[in-house]
């Protein structure tokens, strides 16, 4: 298995991880994933318990910003609710949507950590793009149809199995 495809850290979820753990590793700025990362796939509501990561990460002074695959409308709309910029139709694992990012927040790749449930798009595409990459298990067991396909890869290149 390529480096490429093994993230800096897992956790089960992303509420999980703590501000702290991200100071710890000198990261500013938090790259977040949309889709059964934030909120379960095709879902148009946050949990609550996402809602109270995003207000503690802000708190803790980390800048935050989506980047997703999805459509304009729907990134704008949700990052709108959560108080963020966003980044659409990124094409992960293409590092276009995290270098848009990067300028968009002002941060250094070495400063900067992409959050995802993905191997073959969040981590991949943070990787590619020198980001710390932190891969977290998908929130829903329903996904796009193009995802399944994804989930299959990851199986047969890494053995993970979520």
């Amino acid at each position: 298995m390529g480096h490429w495809l093994v993230p800096d850290a897992v956790f089960g979820k992303l509420t999980e991880i703590s501000p702290e753990f991200f100071y710890e590793k000198g990261i500013k700025a938090v790259l977040l994933d949309l889709d059964n990362t934030l909120l379960p796939w095709a879902e148009g509501i946050f949990p609550e318990e996402s809602l109270r990561w995003i207000e503690e990460m802000k708190a803790a002074g980390l800048l935050l910003c989506l980047v997703s695959n999805n459509k304009p409308e729907r990134v704008a709309q949700l990052a709108g609710e959560l108080g963020i910029p966003g980044i659409s139709q990124a094409v992960k694992p293409r590092r276009k949507g995290f270098r848009q990012a990067l300028r968009l927040l002002a941060v250094k790749p070495e400063e900067t950590a992409v959050v995802g449930d993905q191997i073959m798009t969040d981590v991949l595409g943070g990787n590619r793009a020198g980001l710390f990459t932190v891969l977290v298990n998908p929130l829903s067991p329903v996904e796009h149809k193009g995802t399944y396909f994804l989930r299959w890869l990851e199986r047969v290149l890494t053995g993970r199995r979520v």
